[in-house]
């Protein structure tokens, strides 16, 4: 699987010492239900979560930044992020309060509802922007405020053309949507017309399954690898399913998504000593796929999924 350290270093290639800010300020740029107006580049930025730094990173903006949060408390982050990041403060390990914006001097807040900010919490965009602190929302997270919203790939991409915007560097981030779209193609046209196998995301839990229904992004890109979600019919963004309904579904193949206390390697032993599984064709098969929160997440590592997806079931067709 490809790394966001070499996705970094294809991005950073293009750059050169003339490298400045295209932008002509003030610009707008469209957050969930918000249209947010800048007049010019955030100097003290803050992202929240691995998957929201990896964009900030891979566009090169960390000269605007003076930390990042969320990164290393339940996650694995890759070392070449870590790298990237040197130097920059992890400034909550999984949270920040309004307090920690604040000691930090922050002067905008890349995050999302569910990805360090919750409906009616402490930090919201209204609660932020009396206090000098512009927030720009993860377009997928817009769901929790407008439900029925399916994941994709465009939002990643909308994301990354309006933080373009936000630092002046849309040349930077049209190059890099242009990168994700043509690998995307290129796995699109590769899967046309083959067989698409049963696919089971596990995230995590014993009693009950907690997965991705329709809504979530693990849909758009199981779809794109060329396979078929199995709970396609839930509609519902990440949720609990009883195994009953697993075990109906029979997936040939089980993602398995390696962040949390528990490894990777203990999620598949769970799953493959549990008994109301032992009919299920990826149990009996020991077909899993295992991929980093930070690819089943919206962001730049979504490509290296779908491609390992792609490869995956290519084995298994």
């Amino acid at each position: 699987m490809k790394t966001i350290s070499i996705l970094v270093a294809v991005v950073m290639s293009l750059l050169t010492p003339m490298d400045v800010n295209a932008t002509s300020y003030p610009v707008t740029v469209k957050s969930c239900n918000r249209t947010v107006l800048f007049t010019h580049p955030p100097a003290r930025a803050v992202s929240q979560d691995v998957n929201l730094t990896e964009m900030m990173v891979a566009l090169g903006l960390q000269s605007y930044m003076v930390g990042y949060s969320g990164v290393t408390g339940w996650n694995k982050p890759s070392p070449g992020l870590m790298a990237a990041l040197k130097g920059l403060p992890e400034l909550a390990t999984y949270y920040p309060t309004v307090e920690t914006l604040l000691n930090a001097n922050a002067d905008f807040y890349f995050a999302g509802w569910n990805y360090g900010m919750k409906v009616g919490g402490d930090v919201t965009p209204q609660t932020l922007e009396p206090l000098g602190i512009q927030v720009y929302e993860l377009t997928e997270s817009c769901s929790l405020l407008a439900p029925g919203t399916a994941a994709s790939l465009e939002q990643v991409y909308i994301d990354l053309a309006n933080l373009g915007k936000i630092f002046g560097v849309d040349d930077r981030a049209q190059s890099l949507i242009a990168q994700l779209r043509k690998r995307q193609h290129e796995v699109v046209h590769n899967v046309a017309g083959k067989k698409r196998p049963r696919v089971f995301v596990y995230d995590s839990g014993e009693d009950r399954a907690f997965t991705a229904g329709r809504l979530a992004i693990p849909q758009a890109l199981i779809d794109t690898a060329g396979g078929q979600n199995v709970m396609n019919s839930v509609n519902a963004s990440w949720t609990q399913v009883g195994w009953e309904s697993v075990v109906e579904a029979d997936p040939q193949v089980i993602i398995v998504v390696d962040y949390g206390e528990r490894s990777a390697a203990e999620k598949v032993r769970f799953l493959l000593t549990n008994p109301a599984l032992q009919s299920v064709a990826a149990i009996r098969d020991k077909r899993f796929v295992v991929l980093p929160y930070s690819a089943m997440t919206p962001g730049v590592q979504n490509l290296d999924a779908i491609e390992a997806l792609a490869d995956a079931l290519e084995e298994w067709r």
